[in-house]
């Protein structure tokens, strides 16, 4: 076939397998108009109409509109330049779409009522920059204004809550339930007297700042109670207190003495809302952390045996 054949209309659907409607509505708009008539007055194209309407077929099935389309045709923009930018469209819709799925999934689980379907859908779409904002807003409104521990406040700003562009439909819960929970006044204010807290403790010079290890032996020592079925009020849970207690004034240079576990069982009592727990849990979901096994029968023990110890010695003096 040679450059100078010409074809009908009839010939060209044949060809490109679009219909004589479609190719006569790219003719009239321009976008790929006749060669030729014939006497008869009939349109007909030349092979490189053909080649023109076949690249207009590829980007049409390709999801680009006829102004992009018309731009690519006279040379003002390149197929490169339009593939890169349409490619960058398409991710931002597979993303939106992966979120609706994953959304659906989640309501179809949960059999949410529609209020919680609406809710879920647009924290969901939330952008990284908008969920980061939301937990970096929570956390400017409860310590600011605090000299806290500068360690746990670096380490909350640092965590923050990452969900996949194809989450699982546990994530989406997880993070409905983190922004839920970040706007809860109450958590809010429990969260700021945490941090109130942690600045009258380093004016008074307690610049110790996070305590994995004293944690640790916490959950070890207390772990093996709890294994065995001791009691916290029990004359058995009594040598384990006394020996966490001297670890605590070891580690905070303190007495070991009556005040001591009294300014100890604030602490706990202070650092001790499940919320807090919760809110680190739903962090390592999201992010699809692994999901450290909850510390608060640990500390729920130790908190009950130290108060019920200390009461024993109070009663006793």
């Amino acid at each position: 076939m040679d450059g100078d054949t010409l074809f009908t209309i009839g010939a060209l659907a044949r060809r490109t397998g679009l219909t004589v409607k479609a190719i006569r509505f790219y003719s009239d708009t321009g976008i790929v108009p006749p060669t030729d008539r014939s006497p008869a007055g009939y349109r007909l194209y030349d092979i490189g109409a053909l080649a023109r309407l076949d690249l207009v077929r590829t980007l049409r099935d390709l999801g680009l509109d006829l102004a992009v389309i018309r731009q690519v045709l006279e040379r003002e923009v390149s197929v490169p330049e339009v593939a890169a930018a349409h490619a960058d469209v398409l991710e931002v819709q597979i993303r939106t779409l992966r979120l609706r799925r994953a959304v659906l999934r989640a309501v179809a689980k949960n059999g949410s009522t529609p209020e919680e379907m609406d809710l879920m859908h647009k924290l969901a779409k939330l952008s990284d920059d908008e969920r980061r904002r939301l937990i970096t807003d929570f956390i400017d409104d409860t310590f600011g204004g605090f000299d806290a521990n500068a360690d746990f406040v670096d380490m909350m700003r640092s965590a923050m809550p990452e969900l996949p562009d194809d989450p699982e439909p546990h994530q989406v819960d997880a993070w409905v339930e983190l922004a839920e929970l970040t706007q809860d006044p109450d958590f809010r204010a429990a969260i700021r007297r945490m941090a109130q807290y942690q600045a009258a403790e380093r004016a008074q010079g307690d610049v110790t700042g996070l305590h994995h290890d004293l944690t640790e032996t916490v959950r070890d020592s207390v772990g093996r109670a709890l294994d065995a079925g001791i009691a916290p009020a029990s004359a058995e849970a009594a040598p384990i207190i006394d020996a966490l207690t001297a670890r605590y004034a070891q580690t905070f240079s303190r007495a070991d003495d009556a005040d001591l576990r009294h300014w100890l069982l604030t602490r706990l009592d202070i650092a001790g809302d499940p919320r807090a727990e919760r809110y680190w849990h739903l962090l390592a979901v999201i992010n699809g952390w692994p999901v450290p096994p909850s510390l608060a029968p640990v500390f729920t023990w130790f908190t009950e045996a130290l108060r019920a110890h200390t009461s024993q010695q109070s009663c006793a003096q």
